[in-house]
C-alpha cells in the first residue's frame, strides 16, 4: 500500500473526530498528557493511571482486547517486576504525533518504538498507537486505545521522515547509523556523486530551518524499498546565503541484518 494513502487515512480520521479547531496550545497539552501517561505506566503509578483511564475504557488492539482494570494491573505489575530486578521499566520513544480535538473529545495518534533485549540480542520494535480521549468531570481521560505493529512500508516511510529531522538538527550520528556502508547519492546542488564519507562530511554545512516532505510514496519488495516525494527545504548554506527550494527525490533502502538502511539517494530541483 502506498504510504501517502496511509498518512491520508490518519489525517482524515483525526480531522473527522475534530470538527472544531484544535489550537497549537491544545495539541501541546494533549501531547504532554500522552507522554505523562507513558511515564506513569513505566513507573507503575497506579493513582495516576486510575485518573488517566476512563471507567468505561476499552483496549481495541486486535487480538489484545483488555479492560481498564487488566491494563492498569498489568502496568503496575511490570513496573514492580522491573524495580525488583534492579532495572526500570523503559519508556518507549513517541514521535510523529497527529492530534485533533474539540472541547470535549480528542484523537491522538503517533509512532511508538523501543528496544527489547540487551547487546547483540537487542531488537528494535515499532508500532503506531491511536487513542481516543474524552473530557469527563473537567479533565481528559482515555476511553479507548489501539496499537498495531508497523509493516516494512511504514518503517521505511518513517525512516525517510526521520531524515528531515536529521537535516534540521544536523544529526551526524543519525546519518552514520542509517546510511549503508556502500551508500551512493547525487548532490542536488552540484550533481556530483557522493559516498557515505562525503555525505557525512557535508552534515552541518549551513543551517536547515525548514524540512517538509509532500507527495510521499513508499514501495517495498522483500528486502528492498523505494521512497519518492517532494522535499521542501529552507535555510542558509555554508556561505551564509539564504536558500529555499523544492526537490523531487527518490531514495532506495535495503534491509540488512534486520535493519533498514539508506542505499542511495537522488534529488532534482523543481519549480512549483
Amino acid at each position: 500500500m502506498k504510504m501517502r494513502m496511509l498518512f491520508a487515512v490518519l489525517f482524515l480520521l483525526s480531522a473527522g473526530a475534530a470538527g472544531a479547531a484544535c489550537t497549537d496550545a491544545d495539541k501541546a497539552a494533549l501531547e504532554k498528557f500522552d507522554r505523562d501517561w507513558s511515564a506513569a505506566g513505566a513507573s507503575g503509578d497506579r493513582a495516576a493511571l486510575e485518573r488517566i483511564y476512563a471507567s468505561n475504557y476499552a483496549d481495541l488492539t486486535p487480538g489484545f482486547a483488555r479492560d481498564r482494570k487488566t491494563v492498569i494491573d498489568g502496568m503496575v505489575k511490570n513496573a514492580e517486576a522491573a524495580k525488583a530486578s534492579g532495572k526500570s521499566e523503559p519508556v518507549p520513544t513517541q514521535d510523529f504525533y497527529e492530534i485533533n480535538c474539540t472541547d470535549r473529545s480528542a484523537l491522538i495518534t503517533h509512532r511508538v518504538w523501543g528496544t527489547d533485549g540487551d547487546g547483540a540480542d537487542a531488537k528494535v520494535w515499532q508500532a503506531r498507537s491511536i487513542h481516543q480521549l474524552e473530557k469527563i468531570d473537567g479533565r481528559w481521560q482515555v476511553v479507548s486505545n489501539a496499537v498495531h505493529n508497523l509493516s516494512d512500508e511504514w518503517i521505511v516511510g518513517y525512516k525517510d521522515l526521520e531524515w528531515n529531522l536529521a537535516d534540521l538538527n544536523a544529526d551526524k550520528a543519525w546519518f552514520e547509523r542509517n546510511l549503508a556502508g556502500d551508500y551512493w547519492g547525487v548532490d542536488s546542488k552540484t550533481g556530483a556523486m557522493e559516498n557515505k564519507a562525503a555525505a557525512l562530511a557535508s552534515v552541518g554545512e549551513g543551517k536547515t530551518t525548514v524540512a517538509v516532505t509532500t507527495d510521499m510514496d513508499v514501495q517495498v519488495d522483500g528486502d528492498n524499498g523505494r521512497v519518492s516525494g517532494i522535499y521542501h527545504t529552507e535555510g542558509t548554506d555554508k556561505d551564509g546565503k539564504v536558500f529555499k527550494r523544492s526537490l523531487r527525490y527518490i531514495d532506495t533502502f535495503v534491509k540488512r541484518d534486520g535493519r533498514w538502511q539508506i542505499w542511495s539517494s537522488q534529488a532534482t530541483p523543481i519549480k512549483e
